[in-house]
C-alpha cells in the first residue's frame, strides 16, 4: 500500500505560480498511474490532470495551457506546477496513486493541500 504526502499549496494572486509536490512511499512508485485532483467547497472532487506509469499526461480543459504534471519515479514523486492560476481554481488539492490488478481498480489519496488565489 502506498502513502502519499502532497506539500507546496498557499495563498497566491491571481496570475501567481505554485508548484505542489506528492512524495509516494510504501510500494513501487512506478506502477502507479498519479493523478491531481481538487475540491472546492461545495463542489464534488474533479480531476485536474493525470499521468500514466509511462509518463503521458492527461488535463481538465480548465488547466490546459496553464498547469503541467510530471513525475519522477526516481524520486518517487509526482508535481504539479500551475501558472497563470485564476482565483476558480481555489481548491484543497489531493494526489491520487491508481493502479489495476486483476481487473480491480485501487485508489489511494493524500490528505490534501490548500491552494487559495486571491489578491
Amino acid at each position: 500500500q502506498v502513502q502519499l504526502v502532497e506539500s507546496g499549496g498557499g495563498l497566491v494572486q491571481p496570475g501567481g505560480s505554485l508548484r505542489l509536490s506528492c512524495a509516494a512511499s510504501g510500494s513501487i512508485f512506478s506502477i502507479y498511474a498519479m493523478g491531481w485532483y481538487r475540491q472546492a467547497p461545495g463542489k464534488q472532487r474533479e480531476v485536474v490532470a493525470a499521468i500514466t506509469r509511462g509518463g503521458s499526461p492527461n488535463y481538465a480543459d480548465s488547466v490546459k495551457g496553464r498547469f503541467t504534471i510530471s513525475r519522477d519515479n526516481a524520486k518517487n514523486t509526482v508535481y504539479l506546477q500551475m501558472n497563470s492560476l485564476k482565483p476558480e481554481d481555489t481548491a484543497v488539492y489531493y494526489c491520487n496513486a491508481r493502479y489495476y490488478e486483476l481487473g480491480s481498480r485501487y485508489d489511494y489519496w493524500g490528505q490534501g493541500t490548500q491552494v487559495t488565489v486571491s489578491s
